[in-house]
């Protein structure tokens, strides 16, 4: 199936524009979950990717030593409280079906290869949003508790990005990345005029919010945004 989605889909996910920034934007300003950010100095040798498994198809990778600007590794962390869900059961219902936990009215995931009932290695998705901003992904790692996405060629970004979850004495639940912007201009808007960066910040924090919501928990002490970033 082509990654680029037909012209009929185009119009019908451009239709959905300004509804949709109008009611993310409207849901940023005004959301009530405290964050906790940092941005810290960071280095290849600590926050590059994690290596790729052997026998992981590399085959139109968009790997992050081949992307542009500064590498950022971000890590999105919630703990959330009042849940009997295990971290297995958790990340096992998403992995599933993640427009369960997306932010709909701004993006949705699409499978484009693979099991309709599960999630391996080897699966594509593409994260369909209104105007130029698709998002393919391939599926590189996946574990009981945890997968991981790897961006192909076309992705505003270039590297890879990690969904987990344990249990101490409450529930956590991670979002980790590791990625440069794609391409010049991609870094323009994410680095120096932080469009995307605040578009994707709010994507991601408001994907926790609705894990939360999917362990039947609430979150408890906010969201924690860490940020390293290496330039190059």
């Amino acid at each position: 199936m082509p990654r680029r989605p037909s012209l009929s889909r185009r119009l019908r996910t451009a239709s959905r524009w300004p509804a949709g920034v109008a009611l993310t934007s409207w849901r940023y300003m005004w959301r009530t979950t405290p964050f906790h950010r940092s941005e810290t100095v960071g280095t290849w040798a600590q926050d590059g990717p994690p290596a790729l498994a052997e026998g992981v198809n590399h085959d139109e990778l968009q790997h992050a030593h081949a992307g542009a600007g500064p590498l950022f590794h971000r890590v999105y962390r919630a703990r959330i409280r009042g849940t009997a869900v295990s971290p297995e059961e958790l990340v096992g219902a998403i992995a599933v079906d993640p427009d369960r936990v997306a932010p709909s009215e701004f993006a949705s995931f699409n499978k484009l290869l693979g099991d309709e009932r599960g999630m391996r290695v080897g699966d594509e998705y593409v994260v369909r949003m209104p105007g130029p901003w698709d998002g393919p992904v391939r599926v590189v790692d996946r574990t009981a508790t945890s997968f991981r996405f790897a961006t192909l060629d076309g992705h505003l970004e270039a590297g890879q990005i990690d969904f987990s979850a344990r249990r101490d004495r409450l529930l956590e639940f991670r979002i980790e990345s590791w990625a440069r912007s794609g391409d010049r201009l991609s870094d323009l808007l994410y680095d120096r005029l932080r469009m995307s960066k605040e578009i994707q910040l709010h994507m991601w924090t408001s994907m926790l919010e609705r894990v939360a919501e999917l362990s039947g928990g609430r979150l408890t002490g906010g969201i924690e945004i860490r940020t390293r970033r290496v330039d190059e």
